[in-house]
């Protein structure tokens, strides 16, 4: 087995995609936001 040491891993593609992932829950959750106000305005 190879001998690990602590803090050599490369993480650029992971912080990548955990920065696109964020950004995504993040416009999801306002799109929610914004579908639930409309409902609550416009549903009589």
């Amino acid at each position: 087995m190879a001998d690990h040491k602590h803090g050599e891993m490369e993480v650029a593609d992971q912080e990548a995609v955990f920065s696109g992932f964020v950004t995504w829950v993040k416009n999801v959750t306002i799109v929610c936001f914004l579908v639930l106000i409309f409902l609550a305005i416009f549903n009589s």
